[in-house]
């Protein structure tokens, strides 16, 4: 069977479904790569290094592939060119009905990256990890880059810097990230999470966790769940004096499928000293700052507030390397002597399948 790897469409999206150095593992388990060209370069994956992989290049995968691997949904038009019977994998979001509409008209059985489920087993093919861990990595770097002071701590004949204060807001897979990268470049750092136990997470990081003796809101697969309005009011009270007086405030939090819960008001931003920083991972689903507007910088009495968009794509030579073995573990789950064949049976199988389950 045939695995094709489409050029990424999408305005901004830098990842390949799948690198050069993924290719031989497939090729083991009996299948054929056929990989787009150029489709790697912007993850400075050239069409030679496919070739030298074991992939073909050719111009266009979408019509005599069988299983079609990508980073975003494809598009209207590259759904309509798919054979009725082919599998994609890809992210998806589940909201996205139109697109999911048409993936089942067209008689394709579309996997999302998305709902691998967090279980044990699954662990080697959840994305969201993965590009997470990237984002979170990335945030910490923009933290330091656009805040007008140092990280670490200085001891000058000149006298003596004190370290930056960082408060992470959020402690999953990215912010915890985003916590070890900021210790990593000196900075002093705390973090608040809705999960209690976060916290044993965040000290092992070398971090402060921060109590505010609300209830814990612990929800399914290891994510937080929604809070009510007076809570979050409540919550944003508490944290007002922690992010007045931080120099960088990095928020993270999400609820799958919701809106990202909004943490960080105008009048709390206002109350940062000047030249301090927020930087918002969750600005394309919401913000978790009142401010925050992806792909932009909005200055707000003398704080800047940097909205993320494409964040794991501004990284995409480890975004695309991680999401490949995460994409390609999901694949070969569905492989047996070079033939994809999805077992419904199988937990992982039938909770990522979006259209073509016979369930």
């Amino acid at each position: 069977m045939r695995v094709g790897v489409p050029a990424e469409t999408q305005s901004g999206e830098r990842r390949v479904a799948l690198v050069p150095d993924a290719v031989p593992r497939l090729l083991a388990a009996g299948l054929e790569v056929a990989v787009e060209a150029g489709a790697g370069l912007p993850a400075f994956a050239n069409d030679e290094a496919y070739r030298a992989a074991g992939a073909t290049v050719v111009d266009d995968v979408l019509a005599d592939s069988d299983v079609v691997l990508g980073v975003a949904p494809l598009t209207p038009a590259q759904v309509d060119r798919l054979r009725p019977g082919t599998i994609t994998i890809s992210f998806l979001p589940t909201d996205d009905a139109a697109r999911i509409e048409r993936l089942a008209a067209r008689g394709v059985t579309a996997f999302s990256m998305e709902l691998v489920p967090r279980i044990s087993r699954a662990q080697s093919m959840d994305a969201l990890s993965s590009q997470a861990l990237v984002a979170g990595y990335r945030c910490a770097l923009v933290a330091a880059q656009r805040l007008p002071r140092f990280f670490p701590l200085f001891m000058t004949a000149a006298g003596t810097v004190a370290p930056a204060k960082v408060l992470v807001l959020g402690a999953g897979v990215a912010g915890l990230q985003a916590i070890a990268t900021a210790r990593r470049l000196g900075a002093v750092v705390q973090a608040y999470d809705v999960r209690a136990a976060s916290a044993d997470e965040v000290h092992s990081m070398g971090a402060a966790f921060i109590d505010l003796d609300l209830e814990a809101l612990e929800g399914a697969g290891g994510y937080a769940r929604e809070m009510t309005e007076d809570r979050a009011a409540r919550q944003r009270e508490l944290l007002t004096p922690y992010i007045a007086d931080s120099d960088a405030v990095i928020t993270t939090a999400a609820v799958p499928g919701r809106k990202a819960p909004l943490l960080v008001t105008a009048d709390m931003v206002a109350a940062m000293r000047p030249g301090s920083v927020v930087v918002d991972l969750a600005a394309e689903s919401g913000g978790n700052c009142e401010l925050s507007r992806p792909g932009e910088d909005v200055e707000h009495h003398g704080v800047l507030v940097w909205g993320g968009k494409d964040v794991a794509s501004s990284m995409p030579v480890h975004a695309s390397q991680l999401y490949a073995r995460n994409v390609s573990n999901l694949l070969l789950l569905m492989t047996n002597e070079g033939e994809v064949v999805p077992d419904f049976e199988d937990e992982i199988v039938a909770t990522a399948c979006v259209t073509g389950s016979p369930g």
